[in-house]
């Protein structure tokens, strides 16, 4: 079988394994749709979490990204592993015990304020449709090469799939759902990883091969990393392993950058509001544990991804006739994702790196996981079940995110605010709606994204890392926080951020860093953002009047141990 027809017959199950339990797992109740019942357990949490959690960035842009950056590629490890340790220890157990349904929700009883809550609606819906751009692009890659349709058409496909199983089955569908998904992305991302370490290194376990030699090619016996330095020396690229060296991140945008989506992790709303699902904060801990273990499979599997790939792409590809180019190159040269030009006439493939003024290759960052296996020649089932994989990443995350701007916008905009007297039955209608509405949206900004994957991804931390992080953790864990330190802190640290990415990446998108702020990419500005949050909302708390008793008091419990009382 071909290459499509083993990725039409895999896709299709898999779809039809989601759609099934989506409309096994139907919903008739708010509770049912907002929170799952609050009746999911840690390890199943855990799990749909991580699926969750590694959208497409992960699965199909982190790898591309590591491959073309090297050694500063790891902020995205850093970042994204790192934020859940912050999650699991300073805000999913109390925002658990708070027992609420939405993050916006959350900020509007803490904070005793409609207008909080109203800024946290509009931070949480801006956030999540940043994020979601990313999701459907990847889900428009994917279908574009193996299904062998236009981008857009694979992002309107990829629409009509989220729009069953997130309207139908709401956040228990979701849930049951992304559990399958993470079934599906974490084997479609190991075999191939494996199957390729064993052909290059000797070694089936990927995170060793990358530490191992090579037993094949010119470059036979010496060790993977040694050999893509020597590669890229060749080519007169910087080492691949090199840091804080010309032609890479500087020290200061690597650490804003990990920073922020360290930050951010902890503050995305599609990610917190796993954690209401579970029965109690306990849970809610354990929960976060598994999603790391999870989430840890593939983050340290990526590194061996990305250097497979470097490898295999420069040493295929680099001084070769075009006409004897490989059949992946062509197979991926139809979508535009992968183009030659031949700017000397020689007519063969000349790769210098993206910057260099005689570089002849252009690759798109989004297809090396995707292109990997082909390049590997691996066979034809495993190349289809990478694109299942890819699938399932982008489209657990934009579930999730379209429920966040469901839940968003009918519960915490109309049924608290709005329309109080709305029935539950109403209200259930009403978020359906919502999230049909969301998914067109979505779909458009897919069509029309941003950037590339994994930095719109990054643009929607650093969002989350400048809007909702601060308040969360001084709403935890100082009771002195006010609601007019809160708005302030929310709209400033929001409004800076937004503003940063807009002006550099569509107003003056030519500035380098000698434009940017103390050095600081738009990917990484969120880091500033948050600390502009926290200083305006400690410096508007201390000028404005002290929250009332109650909510000093409900603080107070909110961080005692279940079973006891404040004194």
């Amino acid at each position: 079988m071909s290459i499509q027809a083993w990725t039409y017959l895999i896709v299709t199950l898999t779809f039809a394994l989601y759609i099934g339990i989506a409309a096994w797992s139907r919903v008739g109740s708010t509770a049912g749709f907002y929170v799952a019942g609050r009746g999911i357990s840690p390890l199943a949490n855990g799990m749909a979490t991580g699926a969750d959690w590694m959208s497409a960035a992960s699965f199909i842009s982190m790898a591309g990204l590591i491959s073309f950056m090297g050694y500063t590629g790891a902020i995205y490890l850093m970042g994204w592993t790192g934020g859940y340790v912050l999650l699991a220890l300073l805000l999913a157990p109390y925002l658990r015990k708070f027992g609420r349904f939405t993050v916006p929700e959350f900020v509007g009883d803490r904070y005793d304020s409609q207008t909080a809550r109203m800024v946290a609606v509009f931070c949480a819906i801006f956030i999540s449709f940043t994020y979601v751009a990313g999701q459907m692009r990847g889900v428009g890659i994917v279908f574009s090469r193996f299904l062998e349709v236009d981008v857009n058409v694979g992002v309107l496909i990829g629409v009509v799939i989220v729009f069953f199983y997130a309207v139908m089955g709401g956040m228990r569908g979701i849930t049951y759902t992304q559990v399958a998904q993470y079934c599906v992305l974490i084997v479609a991302y190991l075999v191939p990883a494996a199957a390729i370490s064993w052909k290059l290194t000797g070694n089936p376990i990927p995170q060793l091969g990358l530490g191992g030699t090579l037993i094949e090619g010119e470059r036979a016996g010496m060790a993977l990393l040694k050999a893509l330095d020597a590669i890229h020396r060749d080519l007169g690229l910087p080492d691949y392993t090199g840091a804080w060296v010309p032609g890479k991140k500087s020290m200061i945008d690597v650490l804003s950058i990990t920073l922020a989506l360290m930050v951010g992790t902890a503050g995305l709303p599609h990610v917190l509001i796993r954690f209401y699902t579970v029965p109690t904060a306990r849970a809610a801990r354990w929960s976060a544990m598994w999603a790391l273990v999870f989430i840890g499979l593939l983050y340290t599997t990526a590194p061996a991804v990305a250097a497979f790939a470097r490898v295999n792409m420069i040493e295929t590809l680099h001084d070769k006739p075009y006409t004897d180019a490989p059949e992946w190159f062509k197979n991926w040269e139809t979508t535009g994702l992968i183009v030659f030009k031949d700017r000397n006439g020689d007519g063969r493939i000349q790769y210098l790196g993206e910057d260099h003024p005689k570089n002849e290759l252009v690759v798109d960052k989004d297809i090396m996981v995707l292109a990997n296996p082909e390049i590997a020649e691996l066979p034809a089932w495993v190349v289809a079940l990478v694109a299942a994989g890819g699938l399932a990443a982008a489209l657990s995350t934009a579930a999730g995110l379209l429920l966040v701007i469901s839940s968003s916008i009918s519960h915490d905009l109309f049924k608290s605010m709005l329309w109080k007297s709305m029935s539950d039955e109403t209200e259930l209608r009403l978020a359906r709606i919502a999230a049909a509405f969301a998914v067109i949206v979505a779909g458009i900004f897919g069509i029309y994204p941003p950037g590339f994957v994994a930095q719109v991804v990054a643009f929607a931390f650093g969002l989350a890392a400048s809007s909702f992080f601060p308040v969360l953790v001084l709403g935890v864990f100082y009771r002195g926080t006010t609601k007019q330190g809160a708005i302030a802190g929310m709209l400033s640290g929001i409004g800076f951020t937004a503003g940063y990415i807009v002006y550099f990446r569509f107003i003056s998108p030519g500035g380098g860093s000698a434009d940017w702020l103390f050095g600081i990419s738009p990917e990484g500005i969120g880091t500033i953002g948050m600390l502009v949050n926290f200083a305006v909302t400690l410096s508007v708390s201390r000028f404005t009047p002290a929250p009332s008793a109650a909510v000093q008091a409900l603080v107070e419990r909110l961080r005692l141990p279940s079973g006891e009382e404040a004194s």
